[in-house]
């Protein structure tokens, strides 16, 4: 026994060698990409949640996650007309079925044909399916006024993340003074921070104006651009409209500003417009940047490169397990444009029921088709509910002492500005945190809410923030904001 003992110790201690991946070893790029939505206030979100379950008892009953934009997750109910035509798609022997609409059949007859094989369970083109291309390019055509859209120049991509990341591979180059610099806004929604990082690009920071509603001044990009071209080449601008963490909406006149700065600077513009939909404010309209474009004339049109990107995932439709979505690149080289295709083929292409449920957001039921007066019921309850919840959102919070929020005018999240006492920041620096991670960290431990700090979107130095969603249901909400409200009361008495 003891010499079969002695025999397994010897090949343990052969077959324990040492890992050919390490933190040492791995490629530092990756190790670089922090991203802060899903970040270590939801593991340790996770950590209490396993708790719970075991029985552990804490303050509170359950973790509400309002750290990332998932409107189902959050109880959102799915749009009828959608989930049929993605149901008939993927099941096709229920359009014999007398429960599901014509319209609905229509549809998913039209997109089956598409198919290799009349199924979605082939690969479809790298580009995506053609007549779903063709639904993007009439539906972009309706919403900008009658703005021609090419069909190929649409992307169908794995979510707008993905078009997004692909971009800035294609723009990404050169070493030294000469690497790409990517400007972005802080706030930032961190997929641009991560992607940069993944891809050795060089941030570049340019800051919303919160004094003035999180307003993108065009002087700062000048500031923003000129001091970075001592260090990099700057070549390209994101512009998120409506604002992920910062909820503004662009005017008119600031996309027209911004355009006419990228034009005048050579700069390719990154139009991310994932919230086009979500729009709460008076007076506040979306402005797509190709509109805009056009308006301003052939001189803007034919030579501004531009790609905007669209998704499923948010809007009223909150699809976002299903990974839909597009770009549309305008002004692209023609030979950059066989690149995209060969960069994008490497994927095979992007998953086919996301190119169907993605095709009904810009093919939706039409006045006089049978599906129509529920589709538009449907639509209009979820973006009504999201306008009321962010009035309410913003109201409450700014009756709290030590918070600030600006008005909540579009997308689906509030970034509030948090006051946090001298002695907080001090304790929060001896558990070596950023001042609003442990905020954020003593807010879930005390009351189970999952919020994110600002620190993992960018804030200007010595301001604090967190992000939330305002996607649980008004009565939840509301009691998620009485309980921040108490937290922040009891804060600042504890570090006062």
């Amino acid at each position: 026994s003891s010499a079969a003992k002695a025999s397994a110790v010897k090949i343990t201690e052969k077959a324990s060698r040492e890992k050919i991946l390490t933190l040492e070893s791995m490629n530092p790029q990756v190790k670089a990409v922090e991203y802060a939505v899903r970040g270590p206030i939801v593991l340790k979100a996770g950590e209490i949640e396993k708790e719970l379950r075991k029985g552990i008892k804490k303050p509170f009953t359950e973790v509400i996650k309002a750290n990332i934009g998932d409107a189902h997750a959050m109880g959102q109910r799915p749009i009828t007309f959608l989930r049929q035509v993605v149901a008939l798609c993927t099941y096709p022997n229920l359009l014999d079925s007398p429960s599901f609409p014509e319209d609905a059949k229509k549809r998913a007859r039209r997109i089956l044909q598409g198919c290799g094989g009349n199924s979605l369970g082939s690969y479809s083109a790298s580009q995506g399916i053609n007549c779903i291309r063709e639904d993007v390019a009439s539906y972009i055509e309706r919403r900008d006024g009658g703005v021609p859209a090419d069909p190929d120049n649409i992307y169908l991509t794995t979510g707008a993340s993905d078009g997004i990341a692909t971009i800035l591979k294609i723009l990404v180059s050169g070493g030294g003074k000469s690497r790409t610099g990517v400007m972005i806004p802080i706030p930032q929604y961190p997929l641009y921070s991560a992607a940069i990082s993944e891809l050795d690009a060089i941030q570049v920071n340019y800051y919303l104006d919160e004094e003035n509603c999180w307003a993108l001044n065009v002087n700062e990009l000048r500031r923003s651009l000129n001091e970075a071209k001592a260090y990099c080449n700057p070549k390209v601008l994101c512009i998120i409209n409506p604002g992920n963490p910062t909820g503004q909406v662009q005017s008119r006149k600031c996309i027209e500003d911004v355009i006419h700065f990228a034009w005048e600077e050579k700069l390719f513009l990154l139009a991310d417009e994932v919230y086009q939909d979500n729009v709460y404010s008076e007076g506040c309209q979306f402005h797509s940047f190709k509109k805009i474009l056009y308006e301003m004339g052939p001189e803007y049109y034919n030579n501004v490169e531009l790609a905007s990107f669209h998704s499923t995932s948010k809007g009223y439709m909150g699809e976002c397990g299903y990974r839909g979505g597009y770009m549309e690149v305008i002004n692209l080289h023609p030979e950059i444009k066989g690149q995209l295709v060969k960069l994008l083929s490497v994927r095979l292409c992007p998953p086919v029921s996301g190119q169907a449920a993605m095709d009904i957001v810009v093919n939706p039921p039409i006045p006089g088709e049978e599906s129509y007066s529920q589709f538009i019921k449907e639509k209009e309850s979820v973006l009504n509910n999201l306008a009321k919840k962010a009035k309410l959102t913003e109201d409450m919070f700014n009756k709290v002492p030590g918070i600030h929020c600006n008005p909540l005018q579009g997308a689906m999240y509030a970034f509030p500005r948090i006051f946090i006492p001298s002695k907080a920041i001090e304790e929060a620096k001896a558990h070596k945190m950023a001042p609003d991670m442990f905020y954020c960290m003593k807010l879930l431990e005390e009351t189970g809410i999952c919020v994110v700090p600002g620190s993992g979107f960018g804030q200007r130095e010595g301001s604090y923030h967190f992000r939330m969603t305002i996607l649980p249901p008004v009565e939840k909400l509301k009691i998620l904001l009485e309980k921040v409200k108490d937290f922040h009361i009891k804060f600042l008495e504890k570090y006062a």
